[in-house]
């Protein structure tokens, strides 16, 4: 394909083991999230001290004070700030945020108070651009805010559903602004993603084993939901990040 280019990966994680094997395999990066429910928020300090101290890999945390959507109160709003004087502390090489205004636009001005406040880390704006009213609009107003790079789905649930979006997004910014491909990311389409000229992108790679517990109370559900399996863990799909490896840097 005449547009490929061997972008940097990034998995999305959500555990200290999962970050030891995005590094063994040689993933560039992780997304160091808690909480896979919420669709991820920020992870406890001494995750981030744990997964930081691994060799030869670069580590993202988020900053996301709940789950839901991204329109802050103040209070929520000094928490982020708060939460990047941590990830600064810890030694991590970035963060990862998103902020909208109640019309769904890019909150530029609070936004850009987090990229000062994480001066010499890597910032991510992270998949709120997707929640945004006017996707082209957006991706010119993040560039503003001063952000590294945009995770993007496009606008749609699914990576490869936004996939002209996400080849506009690479034509807005013209090396401006790093646009990193992410949701729904897997062997069988990372070629494909690539070749828009996307810089990085970024998968899960998910599997769900069973945990070790022998008994099971089944009159209780600790999260509230019957629809999740609360014995169940979450772990990385070692075949599929090679998967996805050989593929983008063949």
């Amino acid at each position: 394909m005449s547009n490929f280019k061997h972008p940097k990966t990034e998995l999305c994680a959500y555990s200290v083991e999962a970050c030891r094997t995005a590094a063994e395999l040689g993933v560039n990066r992780v997304e160091l999230c808690a909480s896979p429910a919420e669709g991820g928020v920020t992870p406890s300090m001494a995750t981030i001290e744990r997964v930081v101290a691994i060799k030869g890999i670069e580590v993202s945390v988020m900053i996301r004070p709940r789950g839901g959507d991204f329109l802050y109160s103040d209070d929520e709003f000094k928490t982020m700030l708060r939460d990047i004087e941590h990830a600064r502390a810890a030694k991590a090489t970035g963060v990862v945020f998103g902020i909208l205004t109640a019309d769904g636009r890019v909150d530029v001005e609070r936004t850009r108070t987090l990229v000062e406040a994480a001066q010499g880390m890597e910032c991510t704006f992270h998949r709120a651009v997707d929640m945004t009213e006017d996707y082209e609009r957006a991706v010119e107003d993040v560039i503003a805010t001063g952000c590294h790079r945009i995770l993007t789905s496009g606008g749609y649930d699914k990576a490869i559903e936004g996939i002209d979006n996400i080849r506009r997004a690479v034509e807005i910014a013209d090396g401006r602004i790093e646009i990193m491909a992410g949701s729904g990311v897997v062997a069988s389409n990372a070629e494909t993603l690539a070749a828009t000229g996307v810089d990085a992108l970024h998968f899960s790679a998910k599997r769900m084993v069973m945990g070790g517990m022998e008994y099971r109370n089944p009159r209780i559900s600790m999260g509230g939901s019957d629809a999740v399996d609360e014995f169940q863990l979450r772990v990385v799909d070692k075949a599929e990040v090679m998967a996805i490896l050989s593929i983008i840097r063949a």
